[in-house]
């Protein structure tokens, strides 16, 4: 495990340490699954990013070899 030093808002350490006295979850605890969760929505908008990148590049692909199977239909 390693050891993190961090600088946290007021208000945010506030309110965490809130929430912390209701739940009875120790603070490191509560920072690893915070930051596990934000990994986890981050990993999928990089993925969701990716794949708009790709779907953008085979897109032109697609619409010429839908115009190709086009012109074979129409050649009988």
């Amino acid at each position: 495990m390693k050891t993190v030093s961090l600088k946290i808002d007021d208000s945010i350490f506030g309110e965490t340490e809130k929430i912390l006295s209701k739940i009875s979850m120790p603070r490191n605890r509560y920072i690893n699954d915070a930051i596990a969760h934000y990994n986890k929505i981050q990993k999928r908008q990089l993925l969701e990013k990716k794949l708009k990148t790709e779907s953008a590049l085979v897109k032109n692909d697609s619409l010429n070899v839908l115009k190709e199977f086009e012109k074979i239909d129409y050649a009988d």
